[in-house]
């Protein structure tokens, strides 16, 4: 059903890049076509004392229900402009508008702004003919050994220290209490593995000098970035009691730890997989650097800016994903804001190019990926595909595939050399 509009003006009074500004106004007839409409709905709801439910004189319903009635008629008027906003403008809005400079009096046309974020259109003039430079990392002896030794931490087991003060490396449980708190507070219990740079140092300093079963007083500092704002750089006297100490039994690193950790018959044979895996690691970051490089100079060549609106958008994601204090988020937003305003700028050229090039992955792209990735963990396609949908990643795969055309198709425009 299609809804006439012709009592709904609107005009475009902004356009920046990312952000429409409309006015509206909305004709008396309109007004009180709504207001009689809101009004019938709520007569055959309610029920008023002296009356049969839906009996009620009009009047009374709409003196009576006054308020919600006006919600009501701003909710219709607002949506019904909306809609009609977006098919006059061709708007391609990434977020419900919003409303500012309300204007609803009694025998008078209603009018509004919409402040609506929109996907703005890019124009880039050049996309190519760029020097970029790939430089991957070779993988050392070290390097490897590095990698290896991580391995046998992970499967390390932790075993008591007895009689002795723990040092850097051992795993400490400790109950601590700040004397200068209320003087019923309870001891409280942590574990933490020293020189990890997880405490003060003040603290893990006290706790060296301890044996299980020991408690000692001390001053320590709590440093300028501490969560608690009331406790930063101010110092306090602690109570520590040391539980335990533990250190790492690390595994023998022989065949057998080589045949627990998978499909590996020696030593030798999972070196080669680690080495392999840090090589294909290796690899994937150079090309990501080139990537990086890439959008970099594109930006910089064609003096695109991030929409304030997605920018906003990107860091209110950021600030939901790492669950930020209320009391942190300013200074979240600023550190954070050069961060989303590049990943902003990536996803919008991506998106352009990949339409204006058609490079956009289609289904039968997205199958044959899912084709592939069943191979490799030996199951049927139709299973995965199911379980991908499920979990809502089929469009981290088309994603994935638009990106990689994208980078394909811009690469081969500009020049790679080996750093």
């Amino acid at each position: 059903m299609t809804t006439d509009t012709s009592d709904i003006q609107i005009t475009l009074t902004g356009d920046e890049a990312g952000t429409k500004t409309l006015k509206v106004e909305v004709s008396l007839e309109r007004v009180k076509a709504a207001e009689q409409s809101a009004t019938s709905e709520y007569a055959k709801r309610v029920k008023l004392r002296g009356f049969r439910k839906g009996k009620a004189p009009l009047a009374v319903v709409r003196k009576q229900y006054r308020n919600a009635i006006r919600e009501q008629v701003l909710r219709d008027l607002v949506g019904e402009s909306w809609k009609a906003a977006v098919d006059q403008e061709g708007l391609k809005p990434i977020a419900d508008p919003g409303v500012r400079d309300l204007k609803y009096e009694e025998d008078a046309p209603v009018s509004f702004e919409l402040l609506v974020d929109v996907m703005p259109e890019l124009k880039l003039d050049r996309i190519g003919n760029f020097k970029l430079t790939r430089t991957e990392t070779p993988v050392t002896d070290e390097a490897l050994d590095q990698q290896i030794e991580e391995v046998r931490l992970q499967r390390a087991s932790w075993v008591p220290v007895e009689d002795t003060q723990p040092e850097d490396g051992h795993l400490v449980s400790f109950g601590m209490v700040t004397l200068e708190e209320a003087e019923d507070e309870e001891e409280k219990q942590y574990q933490l593995l020293l020189g990890s740079g997880q405490a003060i140092p003040e603290l893990e300093q006290l706790i060296t000098t301890l044996h299980p079963g020991e408690t000692a007083e001390a001053s320590i500092r709590y440093p300028d970035d501490f969560p608690d704002e009331a406790k930063r750089g101010q110092p306090r006297r602690v109570r520590v009691t040391l539980t335990d100490v533990k250190r790492r039994d690390l595994p023998e690193l022989n065949d057998d730890l080589a045949r627990e950790l998978g499909d590996f018959d020696s030593v030798e044979a999972l070196r080669r997989a680690v080495r392999e895996d840090l090589e294909a690691n290796a690899k994937r970051e150079a090309d990501a650097d080139v990537r990086r490089q890439l959008i970099e100079q594109i930006i910089e060549a064609n003096d695109v800016q991030a929409p304030d609106s997605l920018v906003r958008r990107a860091l209110s994601a950021y600030g939901q994903s790492y669950q930020v204090p209320d009391d942190q988020v300013e200074r979240f937003t600023s550190e954070f804001r050069p961060i989303a305003e590049r990943h902003v700028l990536r996803d919008l050229i991506i998106d352009h190019i990949a339409k204006d090039a058609d490079l956009v992955a289609t289904e039968a792209d997205v199958d044959e990926r899912i084709e592939e990735l069943a191979r490799r963990r030996d199951t049927e396609p139709a299973k995965l595909y199911a379980s991908l949908q499920k979990s809502n990643q089929l469009g981290e795969i088309e994603r994935g595939l638009t990106e990689e055309k994208v980078f394909t198709h811009l690469i081969e425009q500009s020049k790679v050399v080996n750093g």
